[in-house]
């Protein structure tokens, strides 16, 4: 697998505040990487450090294994992060031939990448007609005029309407289908869960998880009722691999410490002389597992 971008203990402080710590990662090729926190954790400075627009504090980074410097390895990336910016009067078509000649691509590019994001038909459009949303996928398509290995994108679907951020994601899901790496910032856990294969969890600048969105959601509870939940409660008590109990509207929630087949904790309940009336095995969420690791972090 081709490494497009390895990041080695990178700081940046700002006075007082130390807004990346020590963050470390790889992107590697044709995957979706997301990196998820909440507002102020650092995902837009870390973006801004290998944009080579903000400056770094320490650490390191390095663009399709250290083989070009910076500057030129940043002609194979794509990225949005900032407001589009497009000349209000011109339309759609002539504001990429701008670009077009600012980053040395070809203009038969522009109306593939206006098909792309769904724009072709308002390509003759001024650009102050378009919605939020088409500003945004306009942008999209902006970015991806000289075939970037890489799309960068920093809360792509900020300040958008359901229609707009489900357009977004479509879009993504379409670009990485074409083999295109693409790394996004986002606060917000639905999106990550649905375009990301891979995710970076951030929270005050320190890295908190590094891997596939499956392994961070990886773990599953049983959702449990009986005629009686209290007995049933009590005979899990010592079954070995329970790691906690609780009850939740209605139900009975147990957390394993290692993994456990339904119908084994179906025979060990049945024997106990309890019955069960709903048994279901469920996969923690993201946002679970998110809250989880926020809420471990002290400082």
């Amino acid at each position: 697998m081709d490494t497009i971008l390895t990041i080695n203990n990178l700081n940046k402080r700002f006075k007082s505040v130390h807004a990346v710590n020590n963050v470390s990662f790889e992107i590697e090729k044709g995957n979706v990487y997301g990196i998820l926190g909440p507002n102020g954790s650092g995902k837009s400075t870390t973006l801004g450090i290998i944009l080579n627009v903000v400056n770094k504090t320490s650490g390191s980074y390095a663009w399709f294994g250290g083989s070009m410097q910076t500057h030129e390895a940043l002609k194979k990336v794509g990225a949005i992060i900032e407001r589009p910016n497009f000349y209000p009067y011109m339309s759609a078509y002539d504001n990429l031939k701008l670009v077009c000649k600012i980053k040395g691509a070809s203009y038969s590019k522009i109306e593939e990448k206006l098909e792309l994001v769904g724009l072709i038909e308002r390509k003759d459009s001024k650009f102050r007609t378009y919605s939020l949303g088409m500003k945004q996928r306009l942008a999209i398509a902006s970015a991806l005029l000289n075939d970037p290995e890489i799309l960068i994108l920093d809360e792509p679907t900020n300040g958008l309407d359901p229609q707009g951020i489900r357009q977004i994601r479509d879009i993504i899901r379409q670009i990485a289908a074409t083999g295109t790496t693409i790394l996004l910032a986002s606060h917000l856990l639905d999106e990550v869960e649905k375009v990301c294969s891979h995710v970076v969890v951030l929270r005050k600048g320190v890295v908190l998880y590094t891997g596939t969105v499956g392994g961070i959601s990886a773990e599953s509870f049983f959702e449990l009722k009986a005629y009686d939940n209290s007995l049933l409660a009590a005979a899990l008590t010592d079954y070995s691999a329970v790691s906690s109990i609780q009850e939740r509207e209605g139900f009975v929630i147990v957390n394993t410490n290692q993994p456990v087949a339904s119908a084994d904790l179906n025979r060990y309940l049945a024997e106990k002389g309890i019955y069960l009336s709903h048994l279901v095995q469920r996969k923690q969420s993201l946002e679970e597992q998110f809250l989880q690791l926020t809420s471990k972090q002290t400082h």
